[in-house]
């Protein structure tokens, strides 16, 4: 690339202090791997810094800075981490080549008002970078466990094999023993029957509290709502236990009285609970669905001869579709990786996969458990990202967005 324009640049004061923090903060990873942090600061800071003022002084020239900064960073990964470590180097060299152009060129600024202020641009960026630092925060124990569940050994850990990249390393054994193995089957068995019932109780009972407490004229209805919702808010603990007790109640008398076996009434039990913590999570989807619902459209229906039953499938539950679907999907979710409340209202006969791979932590360390949450990380993936489509659809229905 041609020679910087002098117009575009920005001071030095600005640049370097920058680009040595960031590469401060990657030194603070790489030193505390190596048991030296604060070395690591000191020393990734002084190469970025080296390498910023190097590009910008004597090289000019963004393309070469390009391959010299991926060429560095490469040779210094493949030294701390090997081939793992060499990835990585490539994709740091590139972002640090990048960062220091973005700011010395100013680029920064080109996306956004020319009248912002210097303290309002820190805050805009500061801002993405807080977030994406909660992100990766909160991301890094999945994608940790995600590799792991590929490793060829029985251990919870990356063997050398793994970080080499050799094929040896990894093995499809451990989701050969999930779909073969009969204890781990049955309990997958029994979240699929126990997660699907509990969401369809848990979608028609919150689409009909979500409808009636949106009425203006119910009395009470904020009071109404916090109880319903409460099964959110107060600790799962405290939920199994008062859900225990009664549950146990009903449980006994549906035995005695009703005569019917303990296995089905064990099952009735945790589809009722499973249904109790769902329900919140439909009624704020539902209702927040109804915010932007216009009435004019039911009292239009009623004017039309059509009863409320018709209005309802006919007219409302088309525009509110996309906002049952969501709440449906948390409900399934929430049954489905449930593990605290089964424990106390189940028992051995309802074993679901969450019970199974607590179960198989405290009495067996087995890799079939990553498999098993790899597995149930993708399902949850695929759901949240169908809710997030039924969300942009529910917006565009009700004119919130552009179609």
């Amino acid at each position: 690339m041609a020679a910087l324009t002098p117009i575009s640049r920005k001071p030095m004061s600005l640049v370097l202090p920058t680009v040595a923090a960031s590469g401060g903060l990657l030194g603070l990873f790489v030193g505390t791997a190596n048991n030296s942090g604060f070395l690591g600061i000191v020393i990734g800071a002084a190469i970025v810094t080296a390498l910023a003022a190097i590009y910008i002084f004597a090289l000019k020239n963004e393309q070469m800075a390009k391959w010299i900064s991926i060429l560095v960073f490469v040779a210094l990964g493949y030294v701390f981490g090997g081939i793992p470590g060499a990835i990585l180097g490539a994709i740091a060299g590139w972002f640090f080549h990048w960062f220091t152009y973005w700011m010395y060129e100013g680029r920064y600024r080109q996306h956004l008002l020319p009248y912002l202020t210097p303290g309002q641009v820190l805050w805009h960026y500061g801002f993405r970078v807080i977030c994406g630092a909660i992100f990766v925060f909160l991301i890094t124990p999945i994608l940790v466990v995600m590799p792991l569940s590929f490793n060829s050994q029985d251990f919870f850990t990356f063997t050398p094999e793994m970080l080499r990249f050799e094929a040896e390393g990894y093995s499809l054994k451990h989701y050969q023993d999930f779909f073969t193995n009969n204890e781990w089957q049955r309990s997958f068995k029994n979240s699929l029957i126990i997660a699907p019932i509990a969401t369809v109780i848990s979608v028609s009972l919150g689409t009909l509290a979500a409808i009636g407490l949106s009425q203006s004229h119910v009395p009470g209805r904020r009071a109404i709502m916090a109880i319903m919702i409460s099964p959110m808010i107060v600790p799962l603990i405290i939920s199994a236990t008062g859900m225990f007790f009664f549950y146990s109640s009903i449980g006994n008398w549906m035995e005695g009285t009703l005569g019917l076996s303990k296995n089905f009434v064990g099952y009735v039990k945790v589809i009722l609970a499973h249904a109790v913590l769902g329900i919140p999570f439909v009624i704020i989807t539902v209702t927040a669905t109804l915010v932007g619902f216009d009435r004019s459209l039911t009292r239009a229906a009623a004017n039309m001869g059509a009863n409320p039953v018709t209005t309802f499938f006919r007219v409302q539950m088309p525009l509110i579709l996309p906002g049952v679907i969501s709440g449906g999907l948390f409900a399934f979710i929430t049954s489905f990786d449930e593990v605290v409340v089964v424990l106390f209202v189940g028992s051995a006969s309802q074993k679901t996969l969450p019970w199974q791979m607590f179960t198989g932590l405290r009495e067996q360390i087995s890799p079939t458990i990553l498999a098993v949450a790899t597995i149930l990380v993708v399902i949850s993936i695929a759901l949240l990202t169908t809710v997030e489509l039924l969300r942009r659809r529910s917006e565009r229905l009700r004119g919130m967005s552009p179609g």
